[in-house]
């Protein structure tokens, strides 16, 4: 009886077109979306070489130092500036024309121009500031020390950097998975409509199929558990087929561990079919109330994981970290991103450990309401 149930839900839930647009279609025209908006958002992080003019008149000309130095950091694949030199009439004109991010001026110190602020400028007033700081340390030192010339020019030229940066795992961070891994969490939760319709099915109260169910022969939690084995076996392969998509047609990273990637998801998807369960289970007014209902808490959830806005889910975890851990959503995402750049399973393990605590809720709640559930006549 039990798998006669199975398929006839199966049958019935394959024929809902609008669950299904819902739970699988959307998450896919929604990850397309995603991918042609943020596509090439790293490409504009990507540093770009900065032209800039130097005016060419006699100070310049006769600081030997300073043009050694716009010489270095001007050349090579990994130069900081494109320099042009040319008069002062034809610096401004550059930049008035935004041809230049600005221009130097050579007299007892060198001054930069600029006509607004942004990114490159400050790289130029860096550069600017480093050099006179190292200008008037040199000329200290050789007022003290004359003969101290040549091996202070050789020791300005040759740099050391006593700091190395060190990456604590060997994937590069990327802030734009974080948008598709809250996709993929709000995709999970969305199995919620699967949920709602199993505790809608046996309402007796809200439809005739319900009442034949519940005056059927089958125990009715037997009969529910059959129907939800249906609803999670169809939001599984609707998940599976959104992260193939993912994967293989919008080259989405997940990292190489793969197994804990589907685990995470079947994970993911038990809870949101078992939330929109409790949900239906729990509000006992229509279906238009439920579905708002849990729409709301999903959406809100997603938005503070990040979706809407990314740096949302940093300002939780730095202002009201419990929050982070009291969203489900956001403890798939942050899953999902553990087992992109961690090496380690630490933080993934307590967002499942969390996650499983969640599922049980939801799942023990949704039962100790239907079991109780009785009706004075049908």
């Amino acid at each position: 009886m039990s798998v006669h149930i199975f398929l006839y839900r199966l049958k019935c839930l394959l024929r809902d077109k609008e669950t299904i647009f819902w739970t699988l279609l959307f998450p896919l025209v929604l990850a397309v979306f995603f991918k042609l908006v943020l596509g090439n958002v790293d490409r504009g992080e990507i540093f770009q070489v900065i032209d800039l003019a130097v005016v060419d008149n006699a100070a310049y000309r006769n600081d030997r130092f300073f043009q050694q130095v716009l010489a270095e950091v001007s050349s090579g694949d990994d130069r900081l500036f494109n320099v042009t030199v040319t008069t002062a009439e034809q610096a401004e004109q550059l930049l008035q024309n935004n041809e230049v991010a600005g221009y130097l001026v050579v007299a007892k110190q060198p001054r930069l121009v600029v006509s607004r602020s942004g990114f490159a400028q400050n790289i130029i007033k860096s550069f600017l500031d480093i050099f006179l700081q190292s200008a008037t340390a040199a000329e200290d030192i050789l007022q003290h020390n004359p003969a101290y010339a040549a091996q202070l020019f050789q020791e300005l030229a040759e740099r050391r950097h006593y700091v190395r940066e060190v990456s604590g795992t060997a994937a590069e961070p990327d802030t734009v998975l974080n948008y598709f891994y809250t996709l993929i969490a709000m995709a999970c939760f969305y199995g919620g409509f699967l949920g709602m319709r199993e505790i809608t099915d046996i309402e007796a109260n809200i439809s005739p199929l319900a009442a034949r169910i519940n005056i059927s022969p089958v125990h009715k939690l037997k009969a529910f558990l059959s129907s939800l084995s249906a609803s999670l076996l169809i939001h599984l392969a609707e998940m599976f087929i959104l992260l193939l998509f993912l994967r293989f047609a919008l080259q989405i990273a997940f990292g190489e561990k793969s197994f804990y990637v589907v685990l995470t998801t079947v994970l993911g998807s038990v809870a949101g079919v078992s939330f929109g369960a409790l949900v239906s289970a729990m509000v006992k007014k229509g279906e238009n109330i439920k579905v708002a209902i849990m729409l709301g808490v999903t959406m809100t959830g997603s938005f503070l994981a990040g979706m809407m806005f990314q740096n949302m889910k940093y300002i939780i975890a730095r202002h009201l970290p419990v929050l982070s851990y009291l969203n489900p959503v956001n403890l798939l995402t942050d899953a999902y991103y553990s087992l992109y750049y961690y090496d380690t399973y630490s933080r993934y393990a307590l967002n499942m450990g969390i996650l499983g605590i969640f599922i049980i809720i939801f799942c023990t709640g949704t039962y100790l309401i239907i079991r109780r559930r009785k009706y004075a006549s049908l």
